[in-house]
């Protein structure tokens, strides 16, 4: 669902930078007639919004029943924020949103902080070997994408400013893991064909 999901907001992006007229007119919809080139509420809205809930989901379907109920409260208070935050104007749609996307960062990696306790703590995590759980490697590619990605957007706009080499190498490794991050997705699909290195996840939950 994730893959499917980026597939439909990349091409939907590529289709918005095509048709000039269309990203104009949702621009202008949404007050923002200096920059009209510009589609950043698309990536705001799909990448640092739909997109970090599905992840948050994704965890979540590792997770066991007693920590479930964090990510359900983790969402909910994220949609809520994000919200608020748009509604009243502190961060504009089309504009950056570091706060919406700090909070969606941070709640994912409490998400897969919650998934290591449980990798630790919970008897059926216990009686497996992590190294062949797909889902101890995906928690950790998303950890260390959404770590590096948080390091990035903090400090953005001041890296290009003041050291523009180490900005540009700091975009380079984003770009790494996000194909690292993809290939992760494609292995979880892929996994029930891949039982000589993988194990069955202990508490999958296909819903």
């Amino acid at each position: 669902m994730i893959l499917s999901y980026i597939a439909i907001y990349q091409n939907f992006g590529a289709y918005t930078n095509y048709n000039y007229e269309f990203k104009k007119a949702v621009n202008a919809y949404l007050g923002n007639t200096e920059n009209p080139k510009f589609n950043l509420w698309l990536f705001n809205i799909a990448e640092r919004q739909i997109l970090a809930i599905l992840y948050l989901l994704l965890i979540k379907s590792w997770l066991g029943p007693s920590m479930k109920k964090y990510v359900d409260w983790m969402i909910m208070i994220f949609v809520a924020v994000a919200l608020t935050l748009q509604i009243s104007g502190i961060e504009l749609m089309y504009t950056e949103q570091p706060i919406i996307f700090a909070i969606g960062a941070n709640m994912i990696l409490v998400a897969c902080g919650l998934y290591f306790i449980g990798l630790i703590t919970n008897e059926n995590y216990l009686q497996s070997q992590p190294t062949r759980l797909l889902s101890f490697w995906g928690t950790t590619v998303l950890l260390f994408y959404f770590s590096l990605t948080y390091i990035y957007a903090v400090t953005l706009l001041y890296l290009y400013r003041e050291n523009l080499t180490l900005g540009k190498s700091l975009a380079n490794i984003k770009y790494v893991m996000q194909v690292i991050k993809l290939c992760m997705l494609l292995l979880l699909i892929a996994a029930p064909f891949l039982t000589k290195f993988f194990d069955r996840e202990p508490l999958h939950d296909p819903a």
